[in-house]
């Protein structure tokens, strides 16, 4: 501990400076590092202090009193999980403080490129956790206990799980040197780019990852073929970065699959009990990664505690359960959060073998103190009627001993079928709004979006609803009316009205370049206004190089050309005020 230190401390102290509380300055040597982790970090159990933050690299980065004591307490299972030999999990914390900006240019790109779901967290960090609990007889507990945690504001569980099997066995025998040189080892990875394979190398073993890109079928992501071929030794080949095996998951649930994702889909308060910090962590990311390419839009904790600072806040009654899926396994929660409409009570999920028993539909007036049995407890009433075909397909596959990856492919497939469909008429209708290019004039302002109608939309519905690309019959006009007054849609139309005022100010840059009679339209105009002109073009093109508008180089370049040309029809003095573009 005290070499990774001064080693951290040294190298950060000559070149680093904290401009705030959360982060390091974006000339930090890190920089590469940080564009996969924020930190990691070391816990043990101190037997005075209990869970105590025995190490944080690099040194330099600062958490706040509280982050740290979150994450603490979230990297080891609570008393009533009795996790013995290693364990995974996860857990998602509020940052505390000043929210974080793309400082780096590789954030920015990533973000652009990214799918909307796996963008990087601004306001929160994702803590990915391996921990050791062995008898140790010269350990005064009797128990060697400790967890290595990975602090990251990217959701990809299934890289960084992989990464943590391989260095925290090594750490946990060698310590300090050993995360000193993974860190370093990190700290020269390529950026993640989204659409591009890359190859990571650490501990003398090769990942070789594709990360998403929103240019990707939805279907599957294949990963692509990589052209460091003869790299030695062979790589180990994730095929995602971030997908969960969905039918392992949801075994215990599978007939209740489809109201589970209606659930998700209007974002309700649900707490998941499970008899482990891994299947609870597991089941809550499941469940918010079903909506998919839906960004989920509402807060989620994949493991939850008693001791976590805002327990308070979910746990009141004097106010409506807030909009969050909690992952739990402390059965106390079950007396503290009675009043939540929603309670999924599940067990360990098996790896083969038959499919276990379903957990059942309970009122939730029969939740009963610390003994509560497997169920969902819940009185809602599903919309949709069950899918009988995908539970039978699910089946049959086990029965002819499918291979669990093809069964958990099968699954996602048709929750992403469904949540098309579902998206398919509120996409046609915002496109119905956007206004016509014909419109679009290069002198005027250009037209406004039209807003956005609840009732034209649901009266829409009978032309072009989603009971019309989708074999599952049911309430779906019932589903849209609760979905326009969700999280969900206002997360959905936010990102869509954006994107479309993007494009219609693209268009409108376009038939600006397009037209022919710049010069006749500024004979007759003041200075005040041509000036103005300039500075709005200027201004698009700003935008346009940063990637934020959809536009084409040639009109970048025709667009400098103009601004150049209203300069110099300009005074000299305004000339030099102006500037070069």
């Amino acid at each position: 501990m005290d070499a990774l230190s001064r080693a951290g401390s040294s190298s950060a102290r000559d070149h680093l400076s904290a401009p705030s509380s959360q982060a390091r300055a974006p000339a930090a040597p890190w920089a590469r590092f940080s564009a996969w982790l924020e930190c990691v970090c070391v816990v043990t159990f101190d037997l005075e202090l209990g869970q105590a933050l025995e190490l944080v690299y690099p040194s330099d980065f600062r958490l706040t009193d509280k982050e740290k004591s979150s994450i603490c307490y979230l990297s080891f299972p609570d008393s009533h999980s009795g996790c013995l030999g290693d364990t995974q999990f996860s857990f998602r914390i509020r940052q505390c403080g000043r929210q974080r900006g793309p400082w780096h240019a590789s954030d920015r790109c990533y973000d652009r490129g990214a799918p909307a779901s796996l963008q990087r967290e601004l306001a929160h960090y994702f803590g990915y956790v391996y921990f050791r609990q062995v008898k140790d007889g010269s350990v005064k507990r009797g128990y060697f206990q400790k967890s290595l945690v990975l602090v990251s504001r990217l959701p990809f569980v299934r890289l960084f799980q992989t990464l943590l099997s391989l260095i925290a066995p090594e750490y946990f025998d060698k310590l300090a040197p050993c995360l000193e040189a993974v860190c370093s080892e990190i700290d020269q990875w390529p950026a993640p780019m989204p659409g591009q394979t890359l190859s990571l190398p650490v501990m003398g073993v090769i990942l070789q990852v594709c990360i998403p890109s929103r240019e990707d079928k939805p279907e599957c992501s294949p990963l692509k073929q990589c052209s460091h071929e003869h790299l030695l030794p062979a790589p180990v080949i994730l095929t995602s970065v971030h997908e969960l095996d969905l039918f392992r998951c949801f075994q215990p649930v599978l007939t209740h699959v489809q109201m589970l994702w209606e659930l998700m889909l209007l974002g309700e308060p649900l707490v998941v009990l499970a008899p482990s910090p891994a299947a609870s962590s597991e089941m809550v990311l499941a469940l918010t990664s079903c909506l998919q390419p839906l960004r989920f839009c509402c807060d989620y904790r994949p493991y939850f505690t008693i001791h976590d600072s805002e327990f308070k806040e979910f746990s009141t009654r004097t106010q409506a359960p807030p909009n969050v899926v909690l992952g739990v396994t402390n059965p106390f929660f079950i007396k503290t959060l009675q009043h939540w409409p929603h309670i999924l009570r599940v067990g360990e999920p098996k790896m083969s073998g038959d499919l276990p028993k379903q957990v059942k539909l309970k009122k939730p007036s029969r939740l009963k103190t610390l003994d509560t049995k497997p169920g969902l407890y819940t009185a809602y009433t599903a919309h949709l009627h069950r899918d009988k075909a995908l539970l039978k397909r699910l089946l049959k596959g086990l029965q002819k001993k499918r291979p669990w990856d093809a069964q958990a492919a099968l699954l996602r497939r048709r929750l992403l079928e469904l949540t098309q469909s579902f998206l398919l008429p509120l996409e046609q209708y915002m496109a119905s709004l956007m206004p016509l290019q014909k419109s679009i004039t290069p002198w005027k302002a250009p037209p406004q979006i039209r807003p956005f109608c609840r009732d034209d939309f649901l009266h829409s519905l009978e032309h072009r609803g989603s009971q019309l690309t989708c074999t599952l019959k049911g309430d779906w006009l019932g589903l849209y009316r609760r979905f326009l007054h969700s999280p969900h849609f206002d997360g959905w139309y936010r990102q869509q009205h954006r994107e479309m005022a993007h494009k219609l100010e693209a268009l409108h840059l376009e038939a600006i370049c397009e037209a022919q009679n710049i010069e006749t339209w500024m004979k007759d105009k003041s200075e005040v206004e041509v000036v103005d002109l300039v500075l709005k073009l200027q201004e698009k093109l700003v935008r346009a190089q940063g990637h934020q508008l959809p536009v084409k180089e040639a009109t970048l370049q025709r667009a400098r050309l103009y601004i150049k040309m209203v300069i110099s029809s300009l005074p000299k003095d305004l000339q030099a005020i102006l500037g070069p573009p």
